[in-house]
């Protein structure tokens, strides 16, 4: 597990730093990025008892997934190396005690702990992970494919328009599944190994 922690915590720095090189320092808000994440997932989950409503169970967990980018970045300091804040992580998930709720007031509580304490609680997110029923791979699978989809995409002109979506018949976000799901998500490069390949598909199917 900490390997995987200091895999996502480097790669959310380096994502960071391409918006700002000192992001740190600059004590941006992440907290409230989070929160709103959370209204955005109850919007997915479904609260209106005026109107029928069916849970979308799959973006509940990819706004979870968004949710812990802003909540990971949350959690940096100038002081802390990132092996001690994986350290740090780790030792709260592995020593939470599970509240058992739902979807809708796990992310409640967690919007509320961002509200008050202008920071985030790993042990709050992984409540609503638990209710939404994603696991740590599960959430480890989710981060690092989606950001290594998005380095991917600007590498390869999606900011001019060259970037071609549809390899093959599909969209690059399904390609994306398919490769996770043959690696080794356990591997320490596991990162560089998705964006491998994802060129490597890439260069056979849309620019052959």
């Amino acid at each position: 597990m900490k390997q995987a922690l200091i895999n996502m915590l480097t790669m959310q720095d380096n994502m960071n730093t391409r918006v700002h090189p000192q992001w740190i320092e600059q004590h941006f808000e992440w907290y409230r990025a989070a929160w709103i994440e959370c209204g955005e997932l109850i919007d997915h989950y479904g609260f209106k008892w005026w109107k029928k409503q069916q849970p979308d169970l799959e973006q509940v967990r990819l706004e979870a997934i968004d949710i812990w980018h802003f909540g990971m970045s949350a959690l940096f300091a100038e002081d802390k190396s990132i092996e001690t804040l994986a350290a740090e992580i780790e030792a709260d998930i592995r020593g939470h005690q599970p509240s058992g709720d739902g979807v809708r007031e796990a992310t409640e509580a967690l919007a509320l702990n961002c509200l008050e304490t202008k920071g985030f609680s790993v042990g709050l997110f992984w409540d609503l992970m638990l209710a939404s029923g994603l696991d740590f791979d599960g959430l480890y699978a989710a981060y690092v494919g989606k950001n290594v989809l998005n380095f991917f995409r600007q590498d390869h002109g999606y900011k001019d328009g060259s970037y071609i979506k549809n390899w093959s018949g599909k969209e690059d976000n399904e390609h994306l599944v398919e490769i996770v799901d043959s690696l080794d998500k356990g591997a320490e490069d596991f990162a560089k190994q998705v964006y491998s390949a994802l060129e490597k598909r890439y260069r056979e199917l849309a620019l052959d």
